[in-house]
Parts: structure tokens; C-alpha cells; sequence
């Protein structure tokens, strides 16, 4: 188990990203506290394959980080609404209740169109300087909704009360990009894909 890490427990916070080039925006609204977990609503505007898109979604974890529930939405592209729940153990189902098995053993979401699903393991594993976790997480490609599964890794380079810095790397693409993060590990700059706009 994760020990305790430096990152502050209880916020209230909304962040800006833009696309590294190109047009685009995302709005994060993120609440955490104490006792009652966490909130993502995030609604991103963009780019892909020279259409535009825009793509609302709405993460909630426990009071560790893990993911309970996610929904995504893209409302001019007819698709569905996409929703999952979690029991945090990396069993999940769709709102009926039906299993979605090909995701048994993911803990994570990672949802390609925003910077803060990288926030969810670093926040979760509470790496320290040096340590690293390989991690099964549910990817959600963006705008098309499509959901699987996919491998990763974190490492913690460096650590400290004003935010840190660490290494993520998509298996077996080799992928590789270092993110450094505030005091609440939201990513500040993801060289290529994201840039900080605002932060208040």
C-alpha cells in the first residue's frame, strides 16, 4: 500500500489546458475532500482529424483516489452516453449493472483528451522519489468514446510540497513524456499535447 504523500487532501480548484498547437480549450471544475472523495467535470473543446468536437465528462473517486464512476459525453456526435461504474478493485459495469469484463483489472480511466486522468494514479499511488507502478487503466479515445483497456507506467522523479515531477510511459507503444504537476498533482505542462491556461 501507498504511504501517505505530500499533495494536499482538501480542495477546490478549476483549471485551463490548451492544446500544445491548434485550437482548443478544457474547463476542470475539481472538489476533494476529507471525507467525501472526489469530483471531476471537465468539458473540453478541440480538434481531431480536422473536425471539431466537444466532449463533457464527469469523474468521481473515493476518498483514495480510486475511480467509482466515470461519464462522457459528446452531444453533436449521436453517440451515446458513455457511463461506467467501479468498485474500485478494477471490476466494472455499465449503468444497467451489466459486466464489462475486457476491463477486469483496471483501476484507472485515462481519457486521451485531457491532461487531468494522468492526476489519477499520481495521486493514487502516492509514488515517492525513484518508485515506479505498472498499471492496468480503462482508455477512453476521444471523440469517438471508444473504451479498452492498456498498459502503463508511472515513476516518481522528484517529490516535494510544492508539486513534483514524473514519468508516464503507454506499454507497449513506448510512449514516453514527463509531466510536472502542482501542489494538488494536476499536470501543469504535457510537452506536445497540453499546456496550463489558467489555474484559480
Amino acid at each position: 500500500m501507498a504511504e501517505p504523500n505530500v499533495f494536499k487532501s482538501s480542495v477546490e480548484r478549476e483549471v485551463m489546458w490548451a492544446p500544445w498547437e491548434g485550437p482548443g480549450l478544457e474547463h476542470l471544475r475539481l472538489v476533494t475532500s476529507d471525507d467525501g472523495g472526489v469530483v471531476a467535470n471537465g468539458l473540453v473543446i478541440g480538434l481531431e482529424a480536422g473536425r471539431t468536437f466537444r466532449i463533457g465528462y464527469e469523474i468521481r473517486c473515493d476518498g483514495l483516489w480510486r475511480v467509482r464512476e466515470v461519464r462522457a459525453a459528446a452531444p453533436d456526435s449521436g453517440r451515446p452516453v458513455l457511463e461506467l461504474l467501479a468498485d474500485g478493485e478494477g471490476r466494472w459495469t455499465r449503468r444497467d449493472g451489466e459486466p464489462v469484463p475486457d476491463l477486469d483489472g483496471c483501476v484507472e480511466v485515462d481519457i486521451s483528451a485531457t491532461p487531468f486522468t494522468n492526476t489519477l494514479p499520481i495521486r493514487r499511488l502516492g509514488l515517492k522519489p525513484g518508485q515506479s507502478e505498472e498499471l492496468a487503466v480503462v482508455y477512453i479515445r476521444i471523440p469517438e468514446l471508444l473504451v479498452g483497456a492498456e498498459r502503463q507506467r508511472y515513476v516518481c522523479l522528484e517529490a516535494r510540497g510544492s508539486g513534483g515531477l514524473y514519468r508516464f510511459e503507454a506499454l507497449p507503444s513506448g510512449f514516453t513524456a514527463e509531466l510536472p504537476v502542482d501542489a494538488e498533482g494536476l499536470v501543469i505542462d504535457y510537452p506536445g499535447l497540453f499546456r496550463r491556461a489558467w489555474s484559480g
